[in-house]
């Protein structure tokens, strides 16, 4: 059965990194897991896990939200030199059918599992933002998963999985541009921009690639967040 811990709501219940120091200092590790594309019209959402070498940190490694795409890139950069990681790609299909929540645990779980299975280490717990991921179907059920609301600024290694997932979401939506040209791709990835719901509600047909759950309910949310609030939901 795996321990779901919910840590404390607020922003300064605990130090930044104290999980990665608390492991690093019995010589264990940390996973991290976040997910990028909950909020797009199009495309797929991607997750990924994350496990820091111990006692090494980069200023590069901050909230992929706050980072421009050149230092977006650095950070993968040194992710990939230094890091282990995998990534979790739920099909737009998928959350269809199973719903945007439910996508991305499974998304998250396809993450770890990858992970786990080429990583020589076992993390002493992992770490989500916000997302309880049950682990009782998976030879992992024994490892504590701790939530908790502003992941990325509160622990480096969820930071380095918004990083992995963004970078990799975003190449995912700048090929698909060049398959589908028109709906600029390239420019939204996806989200909910005035130029993305223009082409959608000007009668132009959904792409086999648009999320037909949420372009249903396109004019529901008419009034609600607009498009720079869709994109920092990444």
């Amino acid at each position: 059965m795996t321990l779901i811990i919910q840590a404390s709501r607020g922003k300064q219940s605990f130090r930044k990194n104290y999980f990665e120091k608390e492991a690093w200092a019995k010589n264990m590790v940390i996973c991290g897991i976040d997910e990028v594309g909950r909020g797009p019209l199009a495309g797929p959402l991607v997750t990924a896990a994350v496990i820091l070498p111990p006692h090494k940190l980069s200023p590069l490694i901050k909230d992929s939200k706050i980072l421009t795409p050149e230092e977006r890139i650095k950070a993968f950069a040194w992710i990939s030199r230094h890091c282990w990681y995998a990534t979790g790609i739920v099909h737009h299909r998928i959350i269809d059918q199973q719903n945007i929540w439910y996508a991305t645990l499974t998304a998250m779980k396809k993450a770890l599992v990858h992970l786990l299975a080429t990583c020589p280490h076992r993390p002493s717990a992992i770490l989500i933002d916000a997302m309880p991921l049950k682990l009782t179907d998976t030879n992992y059920s024994d490892i504590p998963v701790h939530y908790f609301p502003f992941g990325e600024s509160k622990s480096t290694s969820i930071a380095a999985a918004s990083i992995v997932a963004k970078v990799r979401r975003d190449a995912l939506m700048q090929r698909m541009d060049t398959l589908f040209p028109g709906y600029l791709l390239g420019q939204h990835k996806g989200y909910r921009t005035p130029q993305h719901k223009e082409a959608v509600q000007m009668g132009a047909k959904p792409l086999i690639i648009h999320r037909m759950s949420f372009i249903r309910r396109l004019a529901q949310w008419e009034d609600a967040s607009d498009a720079d609030d869709q994109q920092s939901l990444c």
